[in-house]
């Protein structure tokens, strides 16, 4: 899509803002925004908001585990069309998004910069998302872990168009927007589908074998089905070495001063680096607890290599052979959910980890057929999911740039119709 400039500019004297239309003004923050001082006195308001990932959320209350009722009465109330800021710890983090609009009636936390405008909030919710991904907010903080007040953000300069030519720029932006937020989803479906077929090529090829024609046989069990009348039925304990007494966990403050270069393992993978390492050879790892035992939004079997450490939350095993990338797929690919014992914390203990049962193929050649085709097939899959991912992100700058240009007058989309 083409866009024509307006046809002259002035300097806004901004390095952000560069150039803007001739006719635009440039104004003070504080000539435009008021901040919002309405506390939550006599805990009036229950609906608790929070900013996260560039959106205004609704919170359940009873979700807030640890946070007292009366608490809430420090919290600031906001009306729909209230831009909110989260100015905190803008030296260490910045990555997060720290501008959004509400479109809510409810409390946040006082932390937050919460303010209001009579001119077009959703305008300005764009602007200061382009100031936000230009990472404008983060020269101005000051303090020790920098943080913005609303007397330096009342100095910020901000463009203002008039009403009419705000209300055109917002109309452009949400439908094209909105159309490249409709793309990114449909890139996001596709890798959703990859990862699926990912998991069934995996678990037919562990299950049934690459033979289509081979003569199968009842396993005995239920979710395992049918599979070649040749493999063999077994049990995990009977197939692995549980290595699970030479795992030694360590604490957040304990791994804080041992920062270092090993992986560090928990239930579903690395989670930190520390500086020494227990293990120096290729296992499988597979999760003894937590809430993806049943949701199994990420693997619970994987293969640990080199050098690493484990903690009490991942069982360790050490298979027959050396094909754990093969084994990991095995283990991957049960039927968990009869071996899990726990309501509020999913756990499977080392007992019924060894009793769960298992298929494979006898012969080691076998297996390594079926490793070779998971690997060529998976690196089919993971090729086209980085073109995906690729074009995904191709879409987020040109829905970032889109959105920069627009509200600083660098496109003239006053004509635009949806």
């Amino acid at each position: 899509m083409q866009f024509k400039q307006y046809p002259s500019y002035k300097n806004s004297g901004v390095e952000w803002l560069g150039d803007v239309p001739e006719h635009w003004n440039l104004k003070r923050f504080g000539y435009l925004f008021d901040e919002n001082k309405k506390k939550n006195i006599g805990l009036k308001e229950t609906n608790v908001l929070s900013l996260s990932y560039g959106n205004i959320k609704e919170k359940n209350i009873d979700d807030n585990k640890g946070l007292l009722p009366e608490s809430f009465e420090t919290y600031q109330i906001i009306e729909p069309n209230n831009i909110v800021f989260r100015f905190t710890d803008l030296q260490n983090d910045k990555r997060s998004l720290r501008s959004a609009i509400s479109k809510y009636h409810g409390i946040i936390t006082s932390a937050y910069i919460a303010v209001k405008t009579k001119q077009n909030a959703d305008f300005y919710n764009y602007l200061f998302r382009a100031y936000d991904l230009q990472k404008v907010f983060y020269s101005m903080g000051e303090g020790m872990r920098q943080s913005l007040k609303m007397d330096e953000l009342n100095k910020m300069p901000v463009v203002l168009p008039n009403k009419d030519e705000q209300k055109r720029i917002v109309s452009f932006l949400d439908t094209e927007t909105a159309r490249i937020d409709n793309l990114i989803a449909k890139q996001e479906k596709l890798i959703e589908l990859l990862e699926e077929q990912r998991k069934s090529i995996i678990s037919h090829a562990v299950t049934k074998g690459l033979n289509p024609n081979a003569p199968m046989k009842d396993s005995g069990v239920e979710w395992l089905g049918e599979v070649p009348e040749h493999w063999i039925i077994s049990r995990v304990k009977f197939n692995f070495r549980n290595l699970d007494s030479k795992r030694i966990p360590l604490t957040s403050e304990e791994r804080s001063y041992r920062q270092g270069v090993y992986p560090y393992y928990g239930a579903s993978g690395i989670i930190d680096y520390v500086n020494s390492f227990i293990f120096e050879e290729d296992l499988v790892l597979f999760s003894e607890d937590g809430a993806n035992l049943a949701y199994r939004s990420m693997p619970i079997a994987f293969v640990a290599k080199g050098k690493y450490w484990v903690n009490n939350h991942a069982h360790i095993l050490k298979p027959f052979d050396n094909l754990t990338a093969y084994w990991a797929c095995v283990l991957e690919s049960v039927d968990v959910n009869l071996s899990i014992t726990g309501a509020t914390q999913p756990k499977i203990t080392a007992e019924n980890l060894g009793n769960i049962c298992i298929s494979f193929p006898p012969s080691f050649e076998e297996r390594l057929s079926i490793n070779n085709y998971i690997l060529e097939e998976s690196l089919k899959i993971d090729t086209l999911i980085l073109k995906q991912n690729q074009l995904i992100e191709k879409l987020k700058e040109y829905r970032a740039s889109i959105i920069s240009h627009a509200v600083t007058g660098k496109i003239d989309v006053r004509e635009f119709v949806a």
